[in-house]
């Protein structure tokens, strides 16, 4: 009996492991789901970083350590500022610990994306604020990425970001979602 019933057990588990969803499996879909998009909508990607100043709409960079992760630079904050003196100062780019605040609006990557239920800070009195390449808990691994791409007070994005380098309910669902980021750095 108790072998019949370990066959029996061994046999449900069996069929149910093949029709389930495995990790792998999820992982493979949120590709095609990132590859889709990127079609869908006609970027290029490259793995080359653009020229300054030549970022034309449809073009993202592929991250370089990270699968799937992309990043396009819609405006870039200055480099330069006009000191109390008249003289012009360069500025640094952000740095290691510097307290970061990011608006941002989150949105799927389902065709069409849906931004309707995905919570937005672009028009909030409170934007998300945190520590550049030390705090992932109120950003995840994209955004650190993007924040040292974009550099500067002012700068603006896109990034689309896989679920291994978003948030940790991003991780666990395995969804990729994009983030439309305009950045400053609190000094």
């Amino acid at each position: 009996m108790k072998k019949v019933l370990f066959f029996v057990v061994t046999v449900l588990i069996g069929l149910t492991s093949c029709t389930s969803n495995t990790y792998s499996k999820l992982l493979n879909k949120e590709k095609k789901q990132i590859k889709n998009f990127i079609n869908y909508h006609g970027y290029r990607t490259t793995d080359q970083w653009p020229e300054e100043d030549v970022w034309d709409d449809n073009l993202y960079y592929a991250i370089p350590g990270y699968d799937n992760l992309y990043f396009h630079l819609i405006k870039q904050g200055p480099k330069e500022r006009i000191t109390g003196s008249g003289d012009v100062e360069e500025i640094e780019s952000v740095q290691a610990t510097e307290t970061v605040v990011i608006r941002y609006r989150k949105y799927t990557l389902t065709e069409p994306s849906d931004t309707i239920s995905y919570w937005s800070t672009l028009d909030s009195a409170y934007p998300v604020e945190f520590q550049f390449l030390t705090d992932y808990n109120n950003a995840c691994v994209g955004w650190h990425a993007a924040v040292g791409l974009m550099g500067y007070t002012g700068s603006e994005c896109y990034v689309i970001c896989p679920s291994k380098c978003g948030f940790p309910e991003d991780q666990n669902t395995v969804t990729p979602y994009g983030y439309h980021l305009k950045m400053q750095v609190k000094r």
